[in-house]
């Protein structure tokens, strides 16, 4: 008895940790937080290990999950807290006039590694969807929907459920869930004429990723005149938790010569963050030697050239999420190069 219950035990972890990627990327759509999605997350599988019991099997266990998870995360929204990006709270703010004046964590739309979120999967047009679906643009319009609504525009739209199983799952409708449907499509479509989305391919294509090799160079050697020739004229830069948000090209690159001006002499790692290039920036450490991190940097390109350059600063948090050290060795084989 004992044995055959320690067999049901690993069995179900088993078949509830297949579905922790997926839930993972759902639950951070609902709430715009890594954190609070992975927190979500483990509250689902508790909840769904204590109830299994009365899980009769009339939906999937898939179904149930979601169900379980879209409960989590109605609750922890109810609080009415929608996470942003600068340019949604604020005007964009002249060189000139520039100050760091931070905001508290939960006001912002958090950076997420691809691998959390998105799972492996046979159809490239299915992974492209996952992808677009947690780019920053289009996670910060999410953010802007009440919370059913959310639920709704992401169960039909990103994951491809029928309208009768949203409405299960929400306990309503299908006509009310095609209603909600509809007004959030409507109200995505407003903010799409504010803003364009990045337009990246996936793969990258041979001149995105030449693009990136000269980013990477200009920002390693902190040349000014390169990095204007990457940046498009109406480019954006944001440094959450600071409010602070910059755009054109004269005014990012003036910051980074300014009060950016420490990053002079930066490395950069890839990372794949929110369905976009990405780098992890560490910057000189004056004190230990090597480099220390400073940033998760997001990238949006369009048409050739990076529209949006995007910090996530926070690195005592976004480093070990994303598997990266809190430290880099000065870099030996340079020296030994030049012998």
């Amino acid at each position: 008895m004992t044995h055959s219950t320690a067999t049901t035990t690993a069995d179900l972890d088993v078949r509830l940790e297949k579905h922790r990627t997926e839930l993972t990327g759902y639950c951070y759509r609902m709430l715009g937080s890594s954190f609070e999605a992975e927190d979500a997350v483990q509250d689902t599988m508790v909840r769904a290990w204590r109830s299994y019991d009365k899980f009769e099997g009339r939906s999937s266990l898939r179904s149930w999950l979601y169900r379980i998870a879209t409960n989590v995360c109605l609750d922890m929204l109810s609080a009415g807290n929608k996470r942003a990006r600068p340019m949604d709270l604020t005007e964009a703010t002249p060189l000139a006039q520039a100050a760091l004046s931070p905001r508290p964590d939960h006001t912002w739309l958090e950076p997420m590694p691809d691998t959390r979120v998105l799972p492996t999967t046979e159809d490239p047009a299915e992974a492209a969807v996952a992808k677009e679906s947690v780019r920053l643009a289009f996670m910060a319009a999410l953010q802007q929907l009440p919370p059913k609504q959310r639920a709704v525009l992401i169960l039909r739209e990103v994951l491809a459920w029928k309208a009768s199983e949203v409405a299960e799952l929400l306990g309503t409708s299908v006509a009310s869930v095609n209603s909600a449907l509809q007004r959030a499509r409507a109200t995505l479509a407003e903010r799409e004429q504010h803003g364009a989305d990045a337009a990246v391919s996936d793969p990258l294509d041979e001149e995105q990723q030449k693009l990136l090799e000269r980013y990477v160079a200009a920002f390693e050697g902190y040349d000014m005149t390169a990095l204007t020739a990457l940046l498009h004229e109406d480019a954006v830069m944001t440094m959450p938790p600071f409010d602070l948000w910059l755009t054109g090209h004269d005014d990012i690159t003036g910051f980074m010569t300014t009060l950016g001006a420490p990053c002079a002499g930066s490395r950069l790692l890839p990372v794949q963050v929110n369905g976009l290039p990405g780098f992890a920036q560490y910057k000189p450490d004056p004190e230990q030697g090597g480099f220390m991190p400073w940033a998760v940097q997001v990238l949006e390109i369009s048409d050739g050239r990076i529209t949006g350059f995007h910090c996530f600063l926070d690195t005592q948090r976004w480093f070990p999420l994303f598997g990266l050290p809190l430290h880099l060795e000065a870099e030996t084989d340079q020296v030994e190069e030049g012998v």
